[in-house]
């Protein structure tokens, strides 16, 4: 079955924007089409422009296309059954918490700043037909070694970016996964006071 005949939108409770409830993450990539540079350039765009406290930014990228060093260092870093899809996204990206200034100063809010960024980042490539997975499962301290990163920055998580590939391509349990029906608790297991 091919996943691009998936019908993968979310049976919301209460209505949400389109873009919101067709986002989804696939493990299934286009292992040959090359990303398109204008949508990713626009994800990043949405990176840049999400909020953050104090307008600090905290957030850095590593962006690697696929058949560069770069692509094969970081996929080389993801864990299990990670690497077993991955390397067929066209970008793999390396999102990155600013936990330090420069002087020293915490910066308390980064790791809750640039999955802000992540999330305008994913929307953003959704909108524009990209596929977006990120995954927590690599090993950070490779990522460091590989790109020389500063102390102050931390290796967040992973991101594969491309275009939507073939559900049948995937190992068996994965594809299971992919075609597997979507679910989210109910609002009122999230919501732990109301008043």
């Amino acid at each position: 079955m091919s996943t691009a005949t998936l019908d993968r939108t979310a049976q919301t409770a209460f209505p949400v924007l389109d873009v919101l409830a067709s986002r989804w993450s696939p493990r299934a990539f286009d292992a040959e089409t090359p990303v398109d540079e204008g949508k990713l350039s626009s994800a990043l765009e949405a990176a840049r422009w999400s909020p953050s406290a104090n307008n600090s930014q905290p957030w850095r990228f590593i962006v690697a296309r696929r058949g560069s060093a770069l692509h094969r260092g970081i996929h080389s870093a993801l864990a299990g059954l990670n690497q077993a899809w991955a390397g067929n996204a066209a970008v793999l990206i390396v999102a990155i918490a600013e936990t330090t200034r420069e002087d020293g100063t915490p910066m308390t809010y980064a790791t809750y700043d640039l999955g802000q960024s992540i999330a305008h980042l994913s929307v953003q490539a959704h909108h524009d037909g990209l596929i977006v997975h990120q995954m927590a499962g690599f090993a950070p301290e490779q990522i460091r070694e590989l790109t020389g990163l500063d102390d102050r920055f931390v290796p967040i998580t992973v991101i594969a970016v491309g275009e939507l590939g073939d559900v049948d391509a995937l190992p068996e349990p994965l594809a299971q996964r992919e075609t597997a029906p979507r679910v989210r608790r109910p609002i009122d297991e999230s919501v732990l006071l109301s008043a």
